[in-house]
């Protein structure tokens, strides 16, 4: 039976949302090995999901392959809307499974669009296709304006930097207990509003940025400065999205940012995409004390939820069969 085994990414944020440059958007994150999303396919004559989120791509699925059903098995999963991208690694691993099922191959990023995957960051392909640490090149703005072209008619940014991630850094996530993040036609108002405001500025700090800090740092695997560099990209990124968000954070990410800049294991912290999920960097050395450091910082914003401590990924998800 065709399984695929992907995971979570992280996404640091955007490079640019200002209409005044040539390209919009420009994803940047990296995958992580951890949480998981295990999806198994069998061919058959209708649909048949053990998950209603399974539903909705895998009707997709069958209309690009052209086959009449299958029976989804999703063995492992993760929290939908949480700021750790599970809706394109869920899209893009029924995709291959259903291929494969039926003696099939199909190319997760020309294929993506029609998923509806894609349309803003590549980040999500990306990871699943390879791995690692990525950068994106973004869409046109000329086509994209304040609203993505109709569903389906873009390509996925094609990718312009691409690096392993140390196999000794661990990333911290703490998962508050929260309403989910934005996603659909909510996420899509919030974009809008927050292009037709964006700071041109802020992209050109982005872009300084990203070529003399963050890719130096994870070409040259320092961690300290790659953790410090990604904070500062993200709450650059929090700039924009202040009015739509309640603040450069989405509360309670905020508070538990800024608990976790006071733990010494913790080398940058900020927010995963439109959260909740807050981010924290360290290494093998420093998890335990990161962990504790995490569970402390939902203490004092107050809420619940959970911590984890995730390697990073450095390769592209896995068929087995």
């Amino acid at each position: 039976m065709p399984t695929v085994t992907t995971a979570a990414r992280l996404h640091f944020g955007f490079q640019n949302l200002s209409l005044a440059h040539e390209r919009l958007y420009g994803g940047v994150g990296l995958a992580l090995d951890e949480p998981r999303l295990v999806v198994e396919a069998e061919a058959a004559d209708a649909l048949d999901c053990d998950d209603d989120a399974v539903e909705s791509y895998a009707r997709r699925v069958l209309d690009v392959l052209d086959v009449p059903g299958a029976e989804l098995r999703v063995r492992e999963r993760f929290p939908r809307h949480v700021g750790l991208g599970s809706g394109t690694q869920l899209a893009l691993a029924t995709l291959i499974a259903v291929a494969r099922a039926y003696d099939q191959t199909a190319d997760a990023r020309t294929v993506a669009p029609r998923l509806g995957r894609g349309g803003r960051s590549g980040v999500g392909v990306a990871t699943f296709e390879s791995g690692g640490f990525v950068v994106d090149g973004g869409h046109p703005t000329e086509r994209f304006t304040h609203n993505p072209p109709t569903e389906g008619d873009w390509d996925v940014p094609p990718v312009v930097a691409s690096h392993h991630v140390p196999a000794d850094w661990r990333f911290l996530l703490v998962v508050p207990d929260s309403d989910p993040g934005r996603s659909g036609s909510d996420e899509d108002r919030s974009m809008r509003t927050a292009i037709e405001r964006a700071d041109p500025g802020i992209a050109d700090q982005i872009s300084t940025l990203l070529t003399r800090r963050l890719l130096p740092a994870i070409s040259g695997r320092n961690r300290h400065e790659f953790g410090a560099a990604a904070a500062r990209l993200g709450r650059l990124n929090g700039a924009w999205y202040a009015d739509e968000q309640g603040g450069v954070y989405r509360p309670p990410a905020g508070g538990i940012v800024e608990a976790l800049a006071d733990s010494p294991a913790v080398t940058g912290a900020g927010q995963s995409s439109w959260g909740p999920t807050v981010w924290g960097l360290t290494d093998t050395d420093g998890a335990a004390e990161a962990r504790e450091a995490g569970h402390r910082a939902l203490e004092a914003a107050g809420v619940g939820g959970d911590v984890h401590v995730a390697a990073p990924r450095n390769t592209g998800a896995s068929l087995e069969e």
